[in-house]
């Protein structure tokens, strides 16, 4: 039987089929799951000391101009506002992604919360914004190819270390929502030994209940390590 999940990792999948459901736009989709993303958080500060929730895809470039906009609005507000509520919990607030080809606004808010969360203790939050673990694994390869590395000394260690999240343990519990039983390129390196949670809750509908759900299924699994 396993204990709580050190690090959870959130795909927060379903917020535009909500809206559809309920009659909504998808920018009123958006903004409701970004609601829901402060109750899970909160929810979690004092169980979880690593969480990672992904908020924009690298693929999701693809999806329509105004649509990409309104979620990069909508993720600036949601540090703004939430940012202190942050610090106040000792949360600490780290980006994992491209940050630089994210719109200056949002940029120059991510940096600052991440600033004024630098020094917390408490849980660390990772905001995969501009994220995919093959862009990530990329990225990790191409450092080590400018630091002149000979090939013999590249392990995964050495990898592991030149990823957004070094310093952060493996992903212990994924959890997904809306139906969806894949990983769609989320933390490709870090979920090799994880176990996984499904639902068919779309975002805007996980309430405290349904992260329980996925908590309660966590502690009742056998974790195995390949060599167990």
């Amino acid at each position: 039987m396993a204990d709580n999940p050190v690090h959870i990792g959130i795909i927060p999948d379903g917020n535009r089929r909500f809206a559809q459901m309920k009659g909504l736009t998808k920018v009123e989709g958006h903004r409701l799951g970004a609601e829901r993303m402060h109750q899970v958080v909160d929810a979690l500060i004092p169980l979880v000391k690593y969480l990672t929730v992904w908020g924009f895809s690298t693929d999701n470039w693809k999806r329509d101009d105004d649509e990409v906009r309104s979620i990069f609005h909508l993720l600036e507000l949601w540090i703004r506002k939430d940012t202190p509520w942050l610090h106040q919990n000792n949360v600490r607030l780290k980006h994992i992604g491209r940050l630089p080809e994210l719109p200056q606004g949002l940029q120059d808010a991510i940096k600052s919360a991440v600033a004024l969360t630098r020094d917390n203790s408490g849980m660390t939050l990772n905001l995969a914004f501009n994220y995919s673990g093959r862009a990530e694994i990329v990225d990790a390869l191409r450092c080590l190819i400018a630091e002149g590395l000979p090939c013999e000394l590249v392990d995964e260690a050495m990898v592991s270390r030149h990823l957004y999240t070094d310093g952060t343990p493996d992903v212990d519990l994924v959890i997904r929502t809306a139906g969806e039983f894949r990983l769609s390129n989320f933390m490709l390196w870090q979920t090799a030994y994880s176990e996984y949670y499904f639902t068919e809750a779309l975002w805007p509908d996980f309430d405290r209940l349904e992260l329980e759900k996925a908590l309660v299924a966590y502690r009742q699994r056998d974790r195995r390590f390949g060599g167990d």
